[in-house]
């Protein structure tokens, strides 16, 4: 009797696009799904073929074969064609945790509508897994996973097959695809490949399965065509080896076969897998082509946090709900999300494409949300009886007072803003210009003839707002009068302050005072240049270079407004104008960074923004800020539903090489919103809109941001930090000149600093506000360019509305919403609810919809709610309203 069983699983590795382009790879798609679907129709033998867990295949593959539904239909049906879980195989490092979830909602819904979803989180080959993603297959009712990359060998215990639990205590049964994703990728019967490439592969997995005599054998690889021998060539094997039973087998199967109920599988490896051992994890992608970081942010957090909310306002007074819109982009953002795309590392082609593609779907959800504001402020127009409203929308379940941006149109140069009963809102004026009308053709019995149109002002503000109702709105009133307003005023003052802070500027470098606690950071900012000998995928220091420091600022200007003061400040250095000159010692260009500093009334952080106009090629620039904590040990970032705590120095960075791993494990980490340093009596944390790349310098507690970096390869062999051929495609060198994205860069951050230990409440109340989840309508007919379909006719579908209104409220303040939605199936709505602390809180839902009831992620409903909903600690839960 044979020993051991190996499991063959046939796939394709299908990346959406890379070197090249989303068309190429739907053309070969096409030709690959029709020879598969050929090869399994006609030889039964072959029991199953994986296509890479992922739905996106059929909606490509449908488009151009609709023919072929029901044959692909009946072959996934019957587990012959695996497809789902996920729609892409996304980065689960760089996207929003609602991406990642929303990708798996489309990805199980339109594979279960085609058949059948593969019951299996496969992850082959994205660069890390977040923390939160055995919980988020749970929430599927995904049991299993099977990973490749992120795992320290030790971590195993002599035992691919582990618990992965997430930070919320909840597990999935995983296996860890120890040579990747294509071992067996061309596996044959020969005696030759048997004894000197099979059987000693076996050996190793099965030194690491000390628990099961189940071996896994991946055969496939990237973009691969179907192997019509596989069949035969397992029946050859077992003829040959008399030690394993192989049999043509898929993920499914495997997991379940190994996994019984008796299956001795104890060890537990516990949250994100980021370890660089066996398998390149990129630490560094994350600040690769920032540019597509920066605007894939950007989307997401309009479409999660305005869109979908205010379309769910909109949906409950009447209007339609733009599922079908919603749909189109969500799917786009797959595509983006997908792990090469989103990394950056890819061809300049393909990039172009990314940015074009996140282009297109900023530019639909600005028209949807336009076209809601408006229909909703004409229907309260209505009810109000007054023209001149200006309706400001807050999406977050909580009552929000602070500052909303907004640009307004008049025809007087000064304004009152003033709520229904009369009372004078304040604000502060950012900026104002007056512009011209323009001609009007007016149509006469003469003719047509132009007429001059009188100008008008166009007026940035910062509203001063309180107590807008929680998930709605409240209107106001847009006055004109007499004489003109000021501006935020320039003065001769090196010192900014709110309540909170104080900004001091002296001898070329600022101080930042935290009022409430008396501490002080001398000389907190300051920037590093250095060279980047890497490529596409990874940041690789030069040896011998040295950074250029851009230390000593220059005061340009500062502006006090009622609320709002900002400090302007412009560092500048001679560096390496390229890799060349970095090498040679020389400087020939010189880098410019502005930055303004901004402390607004109330707001318990700095918001920074740097400006740089970057001509320099192949080189890292980060902002170091001192956090005023010395040798911390550890570091923390949000990922997903919570916080992460993470060590400042990897103990496996120091016999790295010995232990040949595949890239240095440097202490370079990835954040969703915001990473740290705290020592218990003090906290310092930078909340980002875009950057997403941070280092814990340990001898300082300095938290390194790092803006950018530029290179011009896609791949290059033997970088210092990551030994051996090049990433991604290694047989030619791919040249991508827009990787050293020579342009303008804005980055903007708050910093977060303050006294005591870290308040997971506080910090996330922060990122709330920081990110702005409000919307704002002014009814005017002076400027119809503002927004892009202002000038268009659209129908009014409701004819009135209440001047304020709140669909539903939270009463606990450590309760924050992931996601306001429409539900997938029917017109309910969906909210999702975290809690980032470590201890399970109770929350009263304060709303008028008849029903609520728990779901999981995929929208199933597990139970009424009567009462008071309990959030599990570093948890969320899913409701449906209906």
């Amino acid at each position: 009797m044979k020993s051991k069983r190996v499991y063959v699983v046939p796939h394709s590795h299908w990346d959406r696009e890379w070197y090249f382009t989303i068309e190429d790879s739907n053309v070969l798609l096409v030709e690959n799904l029709d020879h598969l679907i050929e090869v399994l129709e006609n030889n039964y033998a072959y029991t199953g073929y994986v296509f890479d867990a992922q739905s996106s295949i059929i909606d490509e593959y449908l488009k151009v074969r609709p023919e072929n539904r029901d044959r692909f239909s009946k072959l996934v049906q019957t587990r012959r064609i695996h497809v789902g879980p996920w729609y892409t195989q996304t980065d689960s490092l760089l996207v929003n945790k609602e991406s990642i979830i929303r990708n798996l909602l489309y990805g199980t819904r339109i594979a279960n509508d085609l058949g059948h979803s593969m019951e299996v989180g496969y992850l082959p080959d994205i660069f890390g897994q977040n923390a939160y993603l055995p919980s988020i297959f749970n929430g599927f009712d995904i049991e299993y996973s099977v990973v490749q990359r992120g795992i320290y060998t030790d971590q195993l215990n002599n035992d691919l097959n582990f618990i992965w639990k997430s930070p919320d205590g909840q597990s999935v049964k995983a296996n860890n695809i120890y040579f990747g994703y294509g071992p067996g990728k061309f596996l044959e019967a020969s005696d030759a490949y048997l004894e000197e490439r099979l059987l000693p592969m076996l050996e190793k997995i099965a030194a690491l399965n000390q628990n099961s005599d189940h071996l896994l054998l991946p055969a496939g690889g990237d973009q691969v065509l179907v192997r019509e021998h596989f069949p035969e060539t397992v029946n050859q094997l077992n003829e040959k080896d008399p030690n394993h039973e192989y049999v043509l087998s898929d993920y499914e199967t495997f997991m379940k076969e190994t996994w019984t109920e008796d299956a001795p599988f104890t060890n537990e490896i516990n949250g994100e897998l980021i370890a660089s051992q066996k398998s390149r994890i990129h630490n560094t992608i994350r600040s690769q082509r920032y540019d597509i970081k920066k605007l894939n942010y950007m989307v997401e957090n309009k479409i999660i946090y305005i869109l979908e909310p205010l379309a769910i306002i909109g949906q409950q007074a009447g209007l339609k709900y733009p599922q079908e819109w919603l749909d189109i982009m969500w799917k786009q953002l797959f595509d983006v999300h997908a792990h090469d795309s989103i990394g950056g590392c890819n061809s300049d082609d393909t990039n172009q494409d990314i940015i074009h593609r996140l282009e297109k779907v900023n530019r639909i959800c600005d028209g949807l949300i336009n076209i809601i504001k408006k229909q909703l402020t004409e229907a309260i127009s209505n009810e109000t009886g007054k023209e001149n409203v200006l309706v400001l929308f807050n999406t977050m379940p909580r009552e929000f007072s602070g500052s909303m941006e907004n640009v307004l149109f008049t025809k007087a140069e000064a304004f009152q803003i003033k709520n229904l009963m009369g009372e004078i809102i304040p604000f502060d004026i950012i900026s104002q210009e007056y512009l011209s009308g323009g001609k009007k053709i007016v149509v006469t019995a003469e003719g047509e003839k132009e007429v001059e149109v009188p100008g008008y002002y166009r007026t940035v503000v910062e509203l001063q707002i309180t107590d807008v109702p929680a998930m709605g709105y409240r209107t106001c009133t847009v006055e004109e009068t007499h004489g003109a307003l000021s501006l935020l005023s320039p003065i001769e003052s090196g010192v900014i302050e709110n309540e909170m802070f104080s900004i001091v500027f002296e001898n070329g470098s600022v101080t930042l005072l935290n009022k409430p606690s008396g501490k002080i950071i001398p000389a907190f900012l300051k920037f590093e240049n250095v060279a980047d000998s890497g490529d596409s995928y990874d940041f690789s220091p030069l040896l011998g270079d040295e950074p250029n420091y851009l230390k000593t600022a220059e005061l340009v200007k500062v502006e006090k407004g009622h609320f709002i003061q900002k400090m302007t400040l412009l560092h500048d250095a001679e560096v390496p104008a390229d890799l060349d000159e970095s090498k040679k010692g020389e400087r020939s260009k010189t880098l410019m960074i502005t930055t303004e500093l901004e402390v607004r009334a109330g707001e318990k952080f700095v918001r920074v923004k740097h400006h740089v106009d970057n001509q320099i090629k192949d080189h890292r620039v980060r902002v170091l800020l001192n956090s005023s904590v010395a040798s911390p040990r550890s570091s923390f970032a949000d990922q997903a539903f919570s916080i992460l705590e993470r060590p400042v120095d990897n103990p496996y960075l120091n016999n790295w090489r010995e232990n040949k791993f595949a890239e240095a494990p440097v202490p370079i980490y990835p954040l969703e919103n915001f990473a740290g340093v705290t020592d218990g009596t003090s906290v310092f944390a930078a909340i980002t809109k875009g950057m997403k790349e941070y280092e814990v310098l340990p001898e300082t507690g300095t938290l390194a941001l790092t803006l950018f970096r530029s290179v011009g390869l896609l791949g290059r062999d033997d970088l210092l930090w990551r030994p051996g051929r090049a990433s991604g495609i290694n047989n030619k060198v791919v040249y991508t000149p827009d990787a050293q994205i020579q342009k303008q860069l804005e980055f903007e951050y708050a910093l977060y600093f303050t006294a005591g230990a870290l308040n997971e409440k506080e910090i996330f109340q922060a990122v709330e506000e920081f990110q702005g989840r409000y919307a704002v309508y002014q009814k005017q007919s002076l400027n119809t360019f503002e927004e892009r379909l202002e000038r268009f006719e659209i129908p009014y579908p409701i004819k009135q509305l209440p001047d304020q209104a709140s669909l539903f409220g939270l009463d606990n303040k450590k309760i924050f919403l992931s996601s306001c939605k429409r539900a997938y199936e029917d017109k309910s709505v969906i909210i999702r609810l975290f809690n980032p602390t470590d201890r399970s809180e109770d929350v009263i839902l304060e709303h008028t919809f008849e029903e609520v009831s728990l779901t999981n992620l995929y929208e199933r409903e597990l139970e009424k709610l009567n009462g008071p909903v309990t959030v599990p600690a570093k948890g969320y839960v899913t409701l449906k309203l209906r």
